[in-house]
């Protein structure tokens, strides 16, 4: 019977070893990464049990958070309304870039029982609030320093865009920058823009 020499041995060890971690990594893409349950908190709660992962026709799971002023925003206080809820950071570039947009649909369409909450995650106050003065934005951004309601929405990439209708269902989930096409498409599905 032949036996394995040594730096055969080592050289298929590292192959498996390549496999097993290639067969984590695609399951931890394809599944995404288990739910860390974070302890409730006074800045952010969970309604009830929540799901495995917010999607469409699933309701919005609620929440609290501060704004730039110090007041609390709950999200189910605007049910009846159509919200773009927007996850964002200053560092990110095609945050950054979609957010002109954001803001002008915002404007347009406030009248039409539509709002915009944008959640930071977890930077000073300060940063955040240079970065809304320096763009001009009027909507409501909030503060997640816990990046409670980051993990709540299970949220993997930044920017990340749900739209939740006046039912306070989930219509849409966006991961990534937003045309200009794509965000006009879902104010419309969700009965706020026109055609």
């Amino acid at each position: 019977m032949e036996t394995l020499s040594g730096s055969r041995w080592t050289a298929l060890a590292f192959i498996g070893a390549g496999l097993l971690f290639g067969l984590a990594a695609g399951a931890v893409i394809f599944f995404g990464l288990p739910a860390i349950q974070a302890p409730a908190s006074p800045t952010a709660s969970a309604a009830g049990p929540a799901a495995p992962a917010p999607v469409a026709g699933a309701p919005a799971p609620d929440f609290t958070l501060t704004d730039l002023a110090g007041n609390t925003v709950t999200l189910s206080d605007y049910q009846g309304r159509v919200v773009l809820l927007n996850f964002w950071a200053t560092w990110c570039g095609p945050c950054e870039a979609e957010m002109p947009a954001i803001e002008q649909r915002y404007r347009t369409f406030a009248e039409r029982d539509f709002t915009v909450l944008a959640v930071n995650l977890a930077e000073p106050a300060a940063d955040v609030r240079a970065f809304v003065e320096r763009l001009g934005l009027t909507f409501t951004v909030l503060l997640d320093p816990s990046e409670t309601v980051f993990d709540l929405y299970r949220v993997r990439g930044y920017p990340t865009t749900f739209v939740v209708g006046r039912d306070g269902v989930i219509l849409k989930q966006h991961v990534g920058f937003m045309t200009d096409g794509q965000l006009d498409q879902y104010l419309v599905d969700a009965g706020v823009g026109s055609q």
